[in-house]
């Protein structure tokens, strides 16, 4: 199974009111492991950055002149994407930036190219109620190391995201995905596909036999003879036990 591990930087909140994108990371993990096939791009936002914006990435607008514009890169970045399950912590943000971007350019949205969309924040959620589910609160909560992050940015984000999902889906989880087993993205469905597993066929040697028959014969006769199994065996003729 491969999954993306997105984030994205902007000039501000809303895409709607034009404010535009101005990095994109993408980290990948086949089997719960890093590739190091990582996918990173500064972008021209063609407009300027609003202050609260620069606060947080420090991208500035001279620095990001000389970068190629979203349609310059549209291309390889939904190709990189194609068929992904892209992990995402406070999904709707990124998405809808990347899909107004994408609207801009006539492409379909981010969900008609990638085979699922996973929020992180909503996991932490159900995971944690009651508790903060910042990125970084989650780093502390799960021990992974973030000293590094000064301002935020989009790959050193996107690789403590990377981190902190390995940690939040530990257990039951990590067993579906280190067999191969997918799971569906925010929707919640779970699609299993078990074909590739060969389940191994281990028979009783001569001594748990016997053992096995001495424990029955233990429970028969602390029941008084009454057990359903003797019955069973003796009215078909099978003395090898159910």
């Amino acid at each position: 199974m491969r999954q993306i591990f997105l984030d994205t930087e902007t000039t501000g909140l809303s895409p709607e009111h034009g404010d535009r994108v101005v990095e994109i990371a993408c980290v990948e993990m086949v089997r719960r492991k890093r590739t190091g096939h990582d996918w990173h791009c500064y972008v021209n936002p063609e407009r300027d950055i609003h202050a609260d914006a620069l606060k947080v990435h420090g991208l500035t607008r001279e620095f990001l002149q000389d970068k190629p514009m979203f349609a310059d890169i549209a291309g390889k970045l939904v190709g990189y994407l194609r068929g992904a399950n892209v992990i995402i912590h406070n999904a709707p943000f990124d998405v809808g930036f990347l899909n107004m971007e994408l609207a801009r350019l006539e492409q379909p949205p981010l969900s008609a190219v990638v085979a699922g969309i996973t929020d992180t924040l909503l996991m932490a959620k159900e995971l944690y109620p009651g508790k903060r589910h910042s990125l970084d609160a989650l780093c502390d909560r799960l021990e992974v190391d973030r000293t590094g992050r000064i301002l935020h940015g989009a790959l050193l984000d996107a690789e403590l995201l990377a981190d902190v999902y390995l940690n939040l889906t530990r257990g039951q989880d990590a067993l579906l995905m280190d067999s191969g087993i997918t799971r569906g993205g925010v929707s919640g469905g779970c699609t299993l596909d078990l074909s590739h597993i060969v389940l191994p066929i281990l028979t009783a040697d001569d001594a748990e036999q016997h053992a096995h028959e001495d424990l029955l014969q233990q429970i028969d006769k602390s029941s008084g003879a009454k057990t359903v199994w003797r019955k069973l065996s003796s009215d078909t003729g099978l003395l090898r036990h159910v």
